[in-house]
């Protein structure tokens, strides 16, 4: 199964981690910016610095959660994801 990115906001830094299965921690960077959502050239960088790059022909997808699940008057929770793989030689 190959790795996903995640990057997300609650409306403040945006945090991007890449989601490894059965590890106890996975990595991570942050921007400690709320605005502008992260380019997809920083973002290439960032995952680069954690040793993984997106996988070719994939695409940032986006979706939009609650920060309460199930109360839509919650604040909005924005998530974007795309599959990744290590690069080589892995992180540094």
């Amino acid at each position: 199964m190959m790795p996903t990115a995640q990057m997300s906001s609650r409306g403040g830094p945006w945090r991007l981690y890449v989601a490894l299965m059965g590890a106890t921690e996975w990595p991570d960077f942050r921007w400690e910016r709320p605005t502008p959502v992260p380019t997809i050239t920083e973002r290439r960088a960032a995952l680069a610095t954690l040793g993984f790059e997106q996988v070719p022909g994939s695409q940032w997808s986006w979706i939009e959660d609650t920060v309460t699940h199930g109360d839509d008057a919650s604040p909005v929770l924005l998530i974007a994801t795309v599959d990744v793989r290590e690069l080589t030689g892995g992180a540094s």
